[in-house]
């Protein structure tokens, strides 16, 4: 059976999560311990020195990053595929997985910062907010071209570019920025949430123990018990939309992070 290390928030390790169980695999679920104080260790961190989710076991085979890890899965277990049959199609799509993974998250993952882990207050959360409102209607509208008149991101069904999307749209609505009602994005959400494999993955997020810690996890950080990962696109999100004092209040309390050093 297939591992995952896996935090259910993750949209990154939600994507693995759609795709395998749109691929009919079966796998099991591991959540590492110490990655808010970034103290991972053991076996997780053999699987992926990175310390990150997801990183994925099969066997003897262990690969991390979420991109190599739907590349491996579309190697080992094709069928059915997740990638479109063209190569401008594929590429269409592998490029829509990148603004998504590179780009959107960031914005999510600062709206986080923000609004559960009280990075920011006042003025300043407003403004960033508000950055992050119209930057989300921008990648929004970018997006709609995107999908264009296509039923799904990958063309006729289901496949990489959708679940490529999903998670991150998600988080947005979650976030009090959905799409425009009546709009192609917001229909499009509305069938790719529908589907099992995406409720499935959906109600794993949703469960007490995935949410149990966000009440109290300001006070965490404040006393550097929790410490996010700023690594790069992320840096460079909140620093390009205003936050630069948050990234050295962090630096100074040492309550943020970076990549670990392997070895």
């Amino acid at each position: 059976m297939l591992t995952l290390y896996d935090h259910p928030l993750s949209p990154y390790a939600q994507k693995v999560k759609i795709a395998m169980r749109e691929k009919g695999l079966a796998f099991q679920t591991l959540a590492p311990g110490g990655l808010g104080a970034g103290g991972a260790a053991g076996d997780f961190v053999t699987a992926n020195p990175r310390a990150e989710v997801p990183a994925l076991v099969d066997g003897d085979v262990s690969v991390f990053d979420s991109t190599i890890i739907l590349e491996y899965l579309e190697d080992a277990y094709p069928e059915p595929p997740m990638l479109p049959a063209g190569a401008a199609d594929r590429a269409r799509v592998r490029m829509i997985e990148e603004v998504m993974d590179a780009h959107f998250e960031a914005i999510n993952w600062g709206l986080s910062e923000i609004r559960w882990f009280r990075r920011a207050e006042g003025e300043l959360a407003q403004a960033l907010l508000a950055k992050a409102a119209r930057q989300t209607q921008g990648f929004f509208a970018w997006l709609d071209g995107q999908l264009g008149d296509r039923p799904w991101f990958n063309g006729e069904t289901f496949g990489w570019g959708d679940l490529s999307v999903v998670p991150y749209l998600n988080g947005s609505v979650g976030h009090g920025n959905p799409p425009a009602k009546g709009s192609k994005l917001s229909d499009w959400l509305a069938r790719a949430n529908a589907r099992p494999s995406v409720g499935a993955t959906n109600d794993e997020a949703r469960t007490p123990a995935s949410t149990s810690a966000m009440p109290n996890v300001a006070e965490l950080v404040e006393k550097g018990l929790f410490k996010r990962e700023y690594r790069d696109h992320r840096l460079e999100w909140m620093i390009k939309s205003g936050g630069t004092e948050v990234v050295l209040r962090g630096l100074e309390r040492k309550n943020i992070r970076f990549s670990p050093e392997f070895g």
